[in-house]
């Protein structure tokens, strides 16, 4: 196992962190598989992972109680723990020390390593701000409760920025892969994290599994490669590769990802990759990019949409279907699109489609998104 330092404080992560959002289900249920768990959360503790994450609203809020029963048989020493503040629990500033205690019981423990605000985006941010969230952090861990705050963001960078410099955060916790440098904090806020000595987490390595499944023409560029690597590798190696990045974290959901991940983890270091195999990722990208049906930039130069439809957003999961085939995966990350933002409430006035440099048909693609995301109709093979 290799290790990095988190820049501010005492203390070397392994470059692979144990993500509990995935974790193996009993066949024919939701009920995590506690047994398969444990195997699991032991192997990789025992071969040098020290960081375990988890939330509160992770496999229906049993997450949080399975990792804490686990860990309570001899393993909570050998890790440090990171959880999260769902802001969507929240009602009033005293459900913060609720919720946070419950934290605690589920996994029994009376500190929390690495807290974490969890899923902050501006809006999140804001509530976070108007119940005084830093003096708690404050005092928290002047009590011993919390050892260091974090927060996981989704948003735009801008937002990002202007979190990173509203506290001392000892980390982030950021969506980054391959495919997301643009998206999201993108490596603008990896480098930005960085230079603040903020130690930056990176999830979705796979894109949520999307990543691994690899359509043809991708499969035709990894080929020219001069050594061969699983889709996984190469995911995993283009993030570590990056010494700004401290750790990657996965949500692994068999004892066999645990040990493949292992094994990729002990060749885990920086500025590793060939100028070669740079490119190449490069190239995948771009390939990536042209099997989207919708040739949307992000631009937003349509936007505001006087029916408040977010354009970019509706046509980024179509297109993500279609790259990744994964259609499931995006209808169910279309439950995450505010209803007043979906697809359907197009109008088709036309306004957007004066504004756009790619001259899309956004008012013909809308009633499309809509079918295909939210009511579950087979990608249509053209406009």
């Amino acid at each position: 196992m290799q290790y990095r330092k988190f820049p501010k404080i005492d203390f070397k992560t392994s470059v692979l962190g144990f993500g509990a959002m995935r974790l193996p289900t009993i066949e024919g249920s939701k009920d995590i598989d506690e047994k398969e768990t444990a195997k699991m959360i032991y192997t990789a503790v025992d071969n040098g992972v020290n960081y375990i994450d988890t939330a509160y609203p992770y496999h229906n809020k049993m997450s949080e109680i399975v990792v804490g029963s686990i860990l309570e048989h001899g393993y909570r020493d050998k890790v440090k723990l990171a959880t999260k503040l769902p802001p969507w629990e929240i009602k009033e500033k005293g459900d913060i020390d609720r919720i946070f205690e419950e934290q605690c019981k589920k996994l029994k423990t009376d500190r929390i390593d690495f807290y974490l605000l969890h899923a902050v985006n501006e809006k999140n941010w804001e509530l976070f701000t108007s119940l005084d969230i830093l003096e708690w952090y404050e005092k928290k861990i002047a009590q011993g409760r919390i050892g260091y705050a974090g927060f996981s963001f989704h948003d735009k960078f801008p937002v990002f920025k202007k979190i990173i410099d509203a506290y001392d955060w000892t980390f982030c916790q950021i969506q980054y892969n391959y495919m997301d440098i643009e998206n999201q904090a993108g490596i603008k806020g990896l480098h930005y994290a960085a230079s603040k000595d903020i130690a930056v987490i990176a999830m979705e390595p796979l894109l949520g599994g999307k990543l691994v499944k690899i359509p043809d023409p991708i499969k035709k560029i990894w080929a020219t490669a001069s050594k061969e690597y699983t889709p996984v590798e190469w995911a995993l190696r283009w993030l570590w590769n990056q010494p700004e990045i401290t750790m990657v974290l996965s949500g692994m959901s068999s004892l066999q990802q645990v040990k493949d991940n292992l094994e990729y983890a002990k060749n885990a270091e920086a500025e590793i990759l060939t100028k070669d195999e740079i490119l190449l990722y490069e190239d995948v990208r771009e390939a990536y990019k042209k099997l989207s049906p919708i040739p949307c930039t992000k631009c937003e130069y349509c936007m505001p949409c006087p029916q408040e439809v977010n354009i970019p957003w509706n046509f980024s999961l179509y297109n993500e279907g279609v790259m990744y085939d994964s259609a499931d995966a995006v209808r169910r990350e279309y439950n995450f699109i505010p209803e007043n933002q979906r697809a359907n409430n197009c109008i088709r006035c036309g306004i957007c489609e004066e504004h756009c440099p790619q001259e899309i048909k956004i008012s013909e693609w809308m009633p499309k998104v809509y079918s295909v995301l939210a009511e579950g109709q087979n990608y249509p093979e053209s406009l």
